[in-house]
């Protein structure tokens, strides 16, 4: 058991059964009454923020995790398939642990962090950025660019995402893979 002296940012806590990574905290020493640690902790599952305030010297359960490079090899079902880059062991991923599964290419090489005394996968990273092609898109009408206007594309993942009007179907872009956007054109 370790207590609210050993927070750090990035180290993974058991909170209400569930686990959590602390992403910011703050000691506070009021000038009257006991002192506490403010913190943001980041649900590893959901990704959903979190508030919360422990008492000075309170008691917290780390949990030791490890991100381990895998690279993706293919969809099976409701699994993706991925393959540890080190010693090719496969290991089988459910689609609700990876964030923008639509966004997977054969051989990308995804960060999986694990549980480390379970050796349970527990999220999928994926690289922020990732180069597709363009499968599908209308034309762009030309002299229409007076503004920043985006119209819909599907890419070779077969994610769907809003492109500038000067893009074809063919062409290479970069996506961003947290939010879905279209970053720039890659050129040859």
């Amino acid at each position: 058991m370790a207590t609210t002296a050993d927070i750090r940012n990035g180290l993974c806590i058991r909170f209400n059964d569930k686990l959590y990574t602390i992403i910011e905290f703050q000691h506070v020493k009021p000038g009257k009454g006991p002192a506490f640690v403010r913190t943001k902790l980041k649900h590893i599952e959901t990704g959903k923020v979190l508030d919360n305030t422990f008492s000075s010297g309170h008691k917290i359960e780390p949990v030791r995790i490890e991100r381990r490079n895998y690279q993706y090899l293919y969809q099976e079902g409701n699994m993706y398939v991925f393959m540890n880059t080190e010693n090719y062991e496969q290991v089988n991923i459910e689609a609700k642990l990876i964030e923008k599964p639509l966004f997977l290419q054969e051989g990308m090489i995804c960060e999986i962090t694990f549980h480390a005394e379970e050796e349970m996968p527990l999220l999928v990273d994926l690289p922020i950025t990732i180069e597709a092609e363009v499968t599908y898109t209308e034309p762009g009408i030309k002299g229409d660019t007076a503004t920043n206007t985006m119209k819909p594309a599907t890419i070779d993942t077969g994610a769907e995402i809003r492109v500038p009007l000067f893009i074809d179907t063919g062409e290479r872009i970069k996506v961003d893979t947290r939010t879905g956007e279209y970053v720039e054109r890659v050129k040859n």
